[in-house]
């Protein structure tokens, strides 16, 4: 029931608290310096005051000085002052994430887990990629969506490519790819957003385990030749082309609330879907070519269905437990993306279900109609959240997204057995030493790592318990 004061600029309520009943009233237990967690959060300002006075330019350490306001007051208009400033703070060479920020695990939509990533350029590859935020514009521009759900003035897109150094809380140890914040529609439309690509999580994904999976789910050998070619670089675009240009893109009609308001514990999932089918709407367009980030755009864009419809239909089920549903909201709109265009294309045969000596395939027989039906859905997409349509979400989510077909689950699960590479992967992270001259001067670092994630939780248990148990 709490209202913002700015209506136009809604305060993302309930973020940074517990709301419990005492003596039969609501109670919002806040976490901040003195208040819920306090013990924990005066480390974390702490080490930030230490971090403010090492910053590569006035605008981080403005930024940061923010940030330690609002872990001391808890006030939420200190938050978004704080993103404001982060967001246009994008000269230095090393960032970071730190806050009570995604609200995935909260069916409501409203409390923020706890996350904090480091993080230094890869100075390469965000050359090579700096082209699609420049281009931002031309793909607002060029969208399938109406009129007048397209932004007119695209602001403040950055994107870079980042080697990670160390991560916490909700992304740690199952990290993701790609990350694009501030989450509030309206900053992003006033100040613009940050994407980041974690290049050395994505490198370790691509480098980890064999082909053997791959093998068992692709159809044919030349669905398997575009993966081995093209699939480590479609995946990098797709994930460059949801956080850039897939969260920026959009807007949503004057009076209308914010997602979590209106489509309530479907937003997270439809607001992922819908930046997975901005990527996957350009990921298959000859502009990439164009830009030099591919040298066959239809090679490249064929690999990247072909691996995304394979793995919303069928391979992500390995994460799943015989008769369960899915609740995670990627895997959710990985699934409803993929299995809406199955169903709308069936007249058609784009994507047809071969089933060959007892194994089940997915095999695309049409890209441009696939392309064109993955138009369609993220233009009623962004209508939904454009226009608050919380029924539309929840027959597109619970109508293609949570139910599994139980007979190809089994049937996955069972192909999946022979492989030893665990559905999930995590990561753990580096002791950093300083090594320093006689001066007291850092000339270097070593890096030293735990043998299992095990010794590296309990090293943090002996040395970072800041916490009282009954808090």
């Amino acid at each position: 029931q709490m209202k913002s004061p700015d209506a136009e600029r809604p305060l993302s309520t309930g973020l940074n608290s517990k709301l419990v009943k005492e003596n039969g009233k609501l109670t919002e237990k806040v976490w901040k310096s003195g208040g819920m967690y306090g013990a924990a959060i005066d480390k974390v300002i702490y080490w930030l005051e230490k971090a403010k006075t090492v910053t590569e330019n006035q605008k981080q350490a403005n930024a940061l000085a923010l940030l330690i306001q609002y872990y001391k007051t808890g006030d939420l208009k200190k938050w978004d002052d704080y993103n404001t400033a982060w967001v246009s703070a994008t000269d230095g060479n090393i960032d970071y994430i730190n806050g009570f920020i995604e609200v995935y695990n909260d069916p409501l939509g409203h409390k923020g887990s706890y996350e904090s990533v480091v993080q230094i350029k890869d100075f390469d590859m965000s050359r090579k990629m700096e082209v699609v935020s420049r281009e931002a514009q031309w793909f607002e521009d060029h969208s399938p969506l109406l009129p007048q759900h397209k932004k007119k003035n695209v602001v403040g897109v950055s994107y870079k490519t980042v080697n990670v150094a160390s991560e916490a809380g909700d992304s740690s140890p199952s990290t993701p790819i790609g990350i694009n914040l501030p989450n509030a529609d309206w900053i992003r439309a006033e100040h613009g957003s940050k994407s980041v690509s974690l290049g050395n999580i994505i490198d370790a994904y691509n480098n980890a385990g064999g082909s053997g999976r791959l093998k068992e789910f692709v159809n044919d050998d030349e669905e398997l030749r575009l993966a081995e070619k093209y699939g480590e670089l479609s995946s990098k675009l797709h994930t460059a082309l949801h956080e850039v240009v897939g969260h920026a893109s959009g807007q949503i009609n004057p009076g209308v609330g914010t997602p979590k308001e209106t489509l309530k514990s479907y937003a997270s999932t439809m607001e992922e879907g819908r930046a997975d089918l901005v990527g996957l709407y350009f990921l298959y367009d000859p502009k990439l070519q164009e830009l030099g980030l591919v040298d066959n755009w239809k090679e490249m864009g064929k690999a990247a269905y072909d691996n995304y419809i394979r793995n919303g239909l069928m391979m992500q089920l390995v994460r799943l437990e015989p008769g369960a549903e899915i609740e995670e909201s990627h895997m959710r709109n990985r699934q409803w993306v993929s299995a809406w265009v199955f169903e709308k294309g069936k007249k058609d045969n784009v994507i047809e279900k071969v089933v060959r000596n007892g194994k089940t395939y997915f095999n695309i027989t049409d890209y441009d109609k696939l392309h064109d039906l993955f138009g369609q859905l993220l233009r009623e997409t962004q209508r939904i959240k454009s226009e608050g349509d919380y029924n539309a979400a929840k027959k597109l989510v619970e109508n293609y997204g949570v139910k599994v077909d139980q007979a190809i689950h089994k049937e996955v699960l069972a192909r999946n057995a022979q492989f030893k590479e665990a559905p999930y992967r995590g990561f753990v992270n580096p002791y950093i030493t300083p090594v320093k001259d006689t001066s007291g001067k850092v000339t270097d670092y070593i890096l030293k790592y735990p043998k299992t994630f095990s010794e590296q939780m309990l090293e943090y248990a002996k040395e970072y318990s800041f916490l009282p148990d009954n808090n």
